[in-house]
């Protein structure tokens, strides 16, 4: 069976956390889990994430960004994603389209049709089955963000987001949310502000009603 589902939301919101106890869920059930990312997920990927995540040498140009991103993302659905659906998997990605649409189109003011033009390019027109949007306040998000942070080496940091105002992230939530407005029946609003196995299980609820009717 093959399945693809996205997690997104705002810096520190925990959806890396679900997407791994997702990934234990689905393999303790007995299915083939692929689990990747955005920027990254491939050899080109995470060169080019280190580029635009660390905050050390020069500013990115908005749609320099924008086409950096589509790179990684054109490559991740060719050497990634799109093998591992044909072989029957279930693919697991941190962050996938919708955020560049919430990053560079809403937030940063980049030309939704263009955005998304792009990204049906790049994605060779795949989108995900579900994905899953860990919603919780920025000022949860940024906390908890710049604390695993702080807690890295130098040489890891990767905070270029994390260090935008608050209002920067405000707006990334309300993206998110219009985003769900838009596409009901794709996206899943998870409320992120409680215990981390509170949001497991309602993901697990979610999942299992998917996989069961397709494995029976």
């Amino acid at each position: 069976m093959s399945l693809f589902i996205t997690f997104e939301g705002v810096e520190g919101s925990g959806k890396t956390t679900q997407m791994e106890m997702l990934k234990e869920h689905l393999e303790w059930k007995g299915f083939p889990v692929v689990a990747t990312r955005e920027p990254g997920g491939t050899e080109l990927g995470e060169k080019i994430r280190g580029m635009l995540l660390n905050t050390e040498g020069e500013t990115i140009a908005p749609w320099s960004e924008l086409l950096l991103y589509e790179v990684c993302r054109a490559q991740l659905v060719y050497e990634v994603i799109k093998p591992a659906l044909k072989d029957k998997k279930i693919v697991l990605c941190d962050r996938f389209a919708d955020s560049t649409v919430v990053y560079q189109g809403y937030v940063k003011g980049l030309t939704l049709e263009a955005v998304t033009s792009l990204n049906t390019w790049t994605t060779e027109g795949m989108a995900p089955t579900i994905t899953f949007i860990i919603d919780c306040p920025p000022e949860i998000g940024l906390k908890r963000a710049l604390a695993r942070i702080n807690a890295m080496p130098n040489s890891n940091k990767e905070d270029r987001f994390e260090k935008e105002n608050i209002e920067f992230h405000k707006k990334v939530r309300d993206g998110y949310l219009r985003l769900a407005q838009e596409a009901p029946e794709r996206i899943k609003v998870i409320n992120g502000d409680r215990e981390i196995s509170a949001i497991h299980k309602e993901i697990c609820q979610i999942i299992d009603k998917v996989i069961t009717p397709q494995n029976s």
